[in-house]
């Protein structure tokens, strides 16, 4: 049998707590939480009022440096970001530039591939007629119709291509031999090439009076692939300024 203490004990543990006791525990809280807020802001009002001259215009004064340090570090962060901006933008410029002329440079140096435009003659000499001098001839025309790059057969041809006679329908090319028929791939002005060969004079009357033919086809898309092997100079090297 319980004594009157037990039954005390068993009646108040453990807690029975209702929804209505929750709200109300709830709503005790945020009031306590509310009041220490307030207690804290009014303490630090308080001290502000109780605060004498100098002390107020020292925390005015901590706070306008820190202002001011904060705007230094902004100015500080928005000339770098410009900085990096802008020096990442040189820098991509100048790399594609750099690409850009290395690549101009590599079209005449006949070490890369170049496509474009232009037209494609085609020299038959069923006699053998045609030799060198025809041939040289004919690149110097086009040359001075704006090509930019050039192959004859399987033979790229840059600034110092030279041509020499070799059995008959035959020529030397820059050591290759190249037999007819002779066909030109020309990149440029389609136009202006086609009109520098079909000039009275020109090219294709020239062939016809050696009993050949020489045909001349425009084109939007030419491929110059023909390469010149890219050769290590023995004794020039390049200098800085």
């Amino acid at each position: 049998m319980l004594s009157g203490r037990q039954r005390l004990a068993a009646a108040l543990w453990p807690p029975r707590v209702n929804r209505a006791q929750l709200v109300v525990a709830l709503l005790l809280f945020a009031l306590g939480l509310g009041v220490a807020f307030q207690v804290r802001a009014n303490t630090t009002e308080n001290q502000l009022r109780g605060a004498r001259e100098d002390d107020l215009v020292r925390i005015l004064d901590e706070v306008d440096s820190r202002q001011q340090r904060l705007d230094q570090e902004r100015q500080q962060l928005q000339t770098s970001l410009t900085q990096l901006q802008t020096s990442s933008n040189q820098a991509k410029e100048a790399q594609a530039q750099t690409k850009l002329k290395e690549q101009q440079l590599g079209i005449l140096a006949g070490t890369v591939a170049a496509t474009g435009p232009g037209v494609t003659l085609t020299i038959k000499d069923p006699g053998g007629n045609v030799q060198a001098a025809m041939l040289l001839n004919t690149l110097e025309e086009l040359r001075a119709a704006g090509a930019e790059a050039v192959q004859i057969n399987n033979v790229r041809v840059v600034a110092g291509t030279w041509f020499s006679d070799a059995n008959r329908g035959t020529v030397t090319v820059s050591g290759t031999t190249v037999s007819q028929p002779y066909v030109f791939t020309v990149i440029g002005n389609p136009q202006d090439l086609d009109t520098a060969m079909n000039i009275p004079g020109g090219v294709v009357q020239s062939v016809d009076r050696d009993n050949g033919t020489a045909t001349v086809r425009r084109s939007q898309s030419l491929a110059v692939t023909a390469l010149i092997p890219l050769s290590t100079p023995d004794y020039a090297h390049t200098t800085h300024p």
